[in-house]
């Protein structure tokens, strides 16, 4: 591109362009607005989503970077424009999402004084960004973007936070573009060690009782179609963290299931019985580990994983593949031998059964009159053939919605993991569904979550973005409750819900609305919700005391795992 002088603000706005950015979500405000006067100029290029509050945003850019796997992109201002994405910086950071989020900040000269709506936003944004840099001078604009969206999508992804002083925006540059390729002292993909491959390789064809555990990091290294060559060749059960959902279809034979506090009962009980655990992309989290000093002590562990960080950080393991992980299936897959372990299967299928007859047959088809939030999500399931992005908030229904949802494709579960932030569903599933518009996008939520950044509804209304939300309403927040009354003696504070008229807000935003109390009513609702070409609420009435199980007690072993 030839020189020419424009100011810092267009150089931003050129930026996000020569990176591929068709679309980011924002709010402005006065330390941002020459950057919004070049987003006008170019909105037949850059489209921007005006969310109702900044922590929209940045959720909404979560949602579209995880269904699309690209950079999502939010903008605010200084002050609390940029403390209000903090929530979704941290949310992005423990889930490892590529985001880049520009703030505005005061001029240079005013730095430190407590100038009107000034806020040391990179002091405040280091513990929970991959990256952050402070912006002083217009001509560090393009240099500090082209690393911000480098450090965002490289390796293990991550969120980048670029604060830009109001003259920095204002001043001029002879403006150039470089994308950028590398970094020193950043590495991000460490070289494959060959040897641990081979070691790793042994140590699986020797095992009775192999047992894959897969996380997220498959799909971030696109790594799906080596994940289901090697558990059909080597014929190794393979069961997933929430964020590895979706990674393999989940009516795979060799699917066995969730790990975690409300996974599965085989894949936690099995995993104290395994002789070679194999961990693909994936942080040994302690809400899948549960108790660490009695966590796969029996096992000979092999973790293939991109962050150095990782390995050994909670579980010891015997050989670390520390690589790309898609680099090091390429590498393993060949040299693992042909087998299909029926036996050990056999277990699985045995503990499986146990899990059906005493939760799962009950929470699909109740005995009782109240709606399930299984046979809820079960009827999404039916009109929905498996093939909708489904994004939950957090709580109970996050749960259930990984237990029960069904996944043909990958990059289809979207939810927080880590950080656990109600409040994430709605907005996210705007990204996500503005990401892939030819994709059924269901957001499933709690009565709780919902209120938590309700007002993006707004954004819903103004955008008209055909997303679809289920709102399961137990009047309560439903996970806390049920801890309450497995832990304290059904002492419930602080957990009762009197609720507002939700369907008479969503129509306040004129989106279509139903609320249902009786089962008979469900699949007609569904039905209707997943038929409607334009944005759906739909309110589901939840029997009060619906609690998930099977549960493992928080500090517990994962063996043992409570079914009631």
């Amino acid at each position: 591109m030839e020189n020419n002088k424009i100011s810092g603000a267009e150089a931003v706005i050129r930026c996000l362009l020569e990176e591929g950015v068709n679309l980011v979500y924002g709010y402005p405000g006065g330390a941002i607005m020459p950057v919004y006067d070049e987003l006008y100029k170019f909105q037949d290029q850059l489209h921007h989503v005006l969310v109702r509050h900044e922590q929209g945003a940045t959720h909404a850019a979560q949602g579209y970077a995880r269904a699309t796997g690209k950079v999502g992109v939010a903008i605010a201002t200084s002050g609390p424009g940029a403390t209000n994405l903090v929530t979704g910086i941290a949310d992005a950071q423990i889930d490892s999402t590529p985001i880049v989020c520009i703030t505005g900040q005061v001029g240079k000269h005013l730095l430190g004084s407590d100038a009107f709506q000034e806020t040391d936003i990179i002091g405040i944004s280091t513990p929970v960004t991959k990256w952050n840099y402070q912006i002083t001078e217009a001509h560090e604009i393009p240099e500090i973007i082209a690393k911000a969206f480098y450090i965002a999508r490289s390796g293990r992804p991550g969120p980048v936070l670029i604060d830009i002083t109001k003259n920095a925006q204002f001043d001029e540059i002879d403006f150039s573009y470089k994308k950028c390729t590398g970094i020193r002292s950043y590495n991000p993909k460490p070289n494959l060690n060959i040897e641990k491959v081979k070691e790793a390789a042994d140590l699986i064809n020797n095992a009775k009782k192999p047992y894959i555990i897969f996380g997220q990091g498959i799909i971030l290294g696109k790594a799906e179609a080596e994940l289901k060559e090697l558990i059909e060749k080597s014929g190794i059960p393979a069961a997933w963290t929430i964020l590895g959902l979706s990674a393999l279809p989940t009516d795979h034979p060799l699917n066995v299931g969730m790990v975690g506090m409300h996974g599965n009962y085989g894949p936690n009980l099995l995993t104290n019985e395994c002789d070679v655990l194999i961990a693909l992309g994936m942080r040994f989290d302690d809400r899948v580990t549960g108790n660490l000093a009695t966590y796969a002590k029996q096992a000979k562990v092999i973790h293939l994983e991109i962050d150095p960080s990782e390995i050994d950080k909670n579980v010891k393991t015997t050989v670390a593949v520390l690589a790309d992980v898609k680099e090091s299936l390429q590498a393993l897959i060949p040299l693992i031998e042909n087998k299909n372990h029926d036996s050990w299967h056999n277990e699985f299928k045995a503990k499986y059964k146990i899990e059906f007859d005493t939760v799962i047959e009950e929470e699909l088809s109740p005995s009782h009159a109240g709606i399930s939030m299984g046979e809820t999500i079960e009827m999404i399931n039916k009109h929905s053939n498996g093939d909708a992005i489904i994004v939950s908030d957090v709580g109970q229904h996050q749960m259930f919605a990984c237990r029960y949802a069904k996944f043909n494709s990958t990059k289809s579960n979207i939810t927080s993991g880590g950080l656990g932030t109600m409040g994430f569903a709605l907005p996210a599933s705007i990204g996500a569904k503005m990401g892939m518009p030819n994709r059924e996008v269901v957001a499933i939520i709690g009565d709780g979550g919902f209120q938590m950044n309700i007002q993006e509804l707004g954004t819903i209304f103004q955008t008209q973005v055909p997303v679809k939300i289920v709102v399961l309403n137990n009047e309560f927040l439903g996970m806390v409750r049920q801890w309450q009354e497995l832990f304290f003696d059904k002492r419930y504070a602080s957990t009762i819900m009197i609720n507002p008229n939700f369907v008479a807000i969503a129509e306040g935003y004129h989106i279509k609305s139903k609320k249902i109390t009786k089962r008979e009513d469900l699949d007609a609702a569904v039905a209707e919700m997943l038929a409607s070409k334009e944005s759906y609420f739909l309110e589901v009435m939840i029997e009060k005391e619906n609690n998930v199980f099977p549960m493992i007690p928080t500090g517990a072993s994962v063996s043992d795992m409570r079914l009631s």
